[in-house]
Formats: structure tokens, sequence, C-alpha cells
């Protein structure tokens, strides 16, 4: 058979002619127009459909990426929020993937790498105390090498003078040798009496020293001092007042605070004037009871007042040197109130001065 084109421009065929196998001729014509005609409407379909597969196919293409792009994403922004050491955020995914797998094990990572910088955190932190705590030691060693130094030079050197004097027998005399052994004697027991003290408040300091807490009579604690300083008194003519209280308990520890009054009631024996008045109150104030003691001797200066608490720090030191203190008494008072968690303090008042403290008068 044989295919061609016949026919003008305007109206072309498209022509097939040629014999059977049986021995029959046949030719058939076309218009070519049709058939270009369904073939611009096949090509119009097959144009729209591919560009209807290809939206949908793209639309596909973009819900499947987003599907497996945006718990990446989550990942990424989980991870970014790591970085700035923020572990609030979780992975969320439900998918039971391998990306849900991974978004598991980031949270898993997330939760031990936050336990793990609060316990680093944590460390530090005791290590940062424990640093200050080494400084605050080193500092009040050096603070306590200097000033027992300070304090020790001048009782060494009259001492080691005045034992040179017995020794090159300047005056052989007997009054001038009991005198110079008189002054050696005094010195030591001077230099015995700081040392005690020292070793006293470098316990209570260092924390060496525990507080027993118990519940106590304090009326009858004062009035048993002063019953054994009755002595004491007489002989320097000095007046003791206090009035007579019912039994009044407290919490802290007797020993201690039988301390504190000593210490506050000497200190009130070596600054007296006048009439040479002690006196102590003891004033139940709710939950605390509140021990006073006032002597009528000069008023200390406002200034001096916050360093009375100090270490060897001494208002006059001329008096302090007569009667033998130290400077260390009311640094054992703050220590031990410190240790009770307890307030104190002193106070310049009209006829005198008044030093006290409190105690807890319930459990």
């Amino acid at each position: 058979y044989v295919i061609k084109r016949t026919g003008q421009e305007d109206k072309e065929y498209l022509e097939i002619y040629g014999r059977l196998n049986t021995g029959i001729s046949f030719i058939m014509q076309t218009p070519l127009s049709s058939i270009q005609e369904s073939a611009k409407i096949a090509n119009r379909f097959y144009a729209l459909a591919g560009c209807l597969g290809a939206m949908a196919g793209g639309i596909i293409i973009w819900f499947v990426s987003r599907s497996v792009t945006k718990p990446i994403l989550e990942l990424n922004n989980i991870s970014k929020r790591m970085v700035q050491l923020d572990f609030e955020a979780k992975y969320q995914g439900k998918a039971h993937n391998e990306i849900d797998l991974l978004g598991e094990n980031i949270n898993k990572l997330s939760d031990s790498l936050e336990k793990t910088i609060s316990e680093l955190k944590t460390a530090n932190n005791e290590l940062q105390r424990d640093v200050e705590k080494k400084e605050a030691i080193d500092e009040m060693r050096k603070e306590f090498l200097a000033n027992v130094s300070h304090e020790l030079k001048t009782p060494i050197a009259l001492i080691q003078g005045y034992a040179e004097g017995l020794q090159e027998e300047i005056n052989d005399d007997p009054e001038s040798r009991q005198f110079y052994c008189d002054v050696i004697v005094d010195e030591a027991a001077k230099m015995n009496n700081m040392v005690k003290k020292l070793l006293t408040l470098n316990q209570l300091e260092f924390g060496n020293d525990v507080v027993a807490m118990e519940r106590f009579d304090l009326t009858a604690l004062v009035k048993n001092y002063i019953q054994s300083a009755a002595i004491l008194t007489k002989q320097h003519e000095i007046t003791v007042r206090m009035e007579e209280y019912p039994p009044i308990y407290a919490w802290a520890d007797e020993f201690k605070i039988e301390e504190v009054i000593t210490n506050y009631v000497s200190n009130a024996l070596n600054h007296l004037d006048g009439d040479r008045r002690i006196w102590i109150r003891i004033e139940e104030l709710g939950d605390t009871v509140k021990v006073t003691v006032g002597n009528n001797g000069q008023h200390i200066p406002e200034e001096s007042l916050p360093n009375l608490w100090t270490k060897f720090y001494k208002v006059d030191k001329a008096r302090t040197r007569a009667y033998g203190g130290s400077g260390i008494g009311l640094s054992i008072v703050k220590a031990i109130m410190d240790s009770h968690h307890r307030e104190y303090g002193v106070e310049n008042v009209e006829d005198g001065v008044e030093f006290w403290f409190t105690l807890d008068a319930k459990a």
C-alpha cells in the first residue's frame, strides 16, 4: 500500500491505496484537516493533563517534603535552644519513625545535659563557698597573728626587761626584787588569760564548739553568778542591783550564756565611775527574754559602739592596760550570740552604759 498527501493547500487529503492479499484493490481518502484537528485536540488534552499532573505531583511532593522537613526543622530549633542552655523545648512527634526516634534521643540528651549542668552549678557554688571560706580563714589567721603579736609584744617586753633587771641586780634590795617579781607574775598572768580567751574565741569562730541547746532557769543562773562574784564586788566597793524575779526559763547553751554574762559584768566592773553601781535586768518579751547589764561609767563615743565587738579593739587603751584587759571579751560575746542566732548590743543611757542580749523563751 501507498500513503500520500493529495489535493491543494487549502484542501488536502491523506490518501492510501493498494492491493489486498485477496487480490482486491482499495483506495481510501480522508481530509487532512480533520486529522490535524484531532491531533490538536489530543495535544491540548495531553498538555492539560500534563499540567494538572505536574501540579498534583508538586502538591503531593510539597506535603511529603513538609512532613519530612517539619520535624527536622523542629529538631534544629531544639538543638539551637540547647546551645543557649535552654532545655525547656521538647520534641513532640508521634509518628514512630526514625526522626521521632532521633527526637526522643535528643529529649533524653536535653534532660541529661540539664541535670549535669545543674550538678555542675551546685558543685561550683559549693566550691566558690569553700574558696571564700578558705580566704576568710586565711584572713582571720593573718589578723589573728598580727593582733596576737601586737598584744603580746608589751607584756613580753616588760617580762624581759624586769627579768634582766633581776638578773643584773639593778636594785638588790628585797622590796625592789619583790616589785620586779610581782610585775613579771602579773604580766605572765595577763598573757595566760589572753591566750585562754583567744583559744576560746578561735574555737567559737571556726565552729569547733558545739552549741548544746537546753532549757534552764535564767534567773537562777544570773543570781548564782552574782553570788560567786560577791567577794570581788565587795573588795572594790561595787554595788550590784537586781530585782527579785520569778524563775524565767530560756533555751540556749547554759555554759556559754554564763560566759556572756561573765564578760558583760567583768566589762562593767572595769569601767565604773561615781558611786560605782552595776544593775542587771531580765525582761520577758513574748517569745524572747532580754538580759541587760549596765553600769554608771562614762558614755562610749557613738562612733566606737560598732567596733566594740571587734577583736582587740579598745576605746581607752591606757585604762584597758591598767586592769589587764585584752579587748577579746566582747568578741567572745559576739561569737557566742552569733552561734545562737540571737541579737545583742550596747547603748548609752542617761546614767551610764548598758549591754544586752536576747534568748528564745519558747522551743
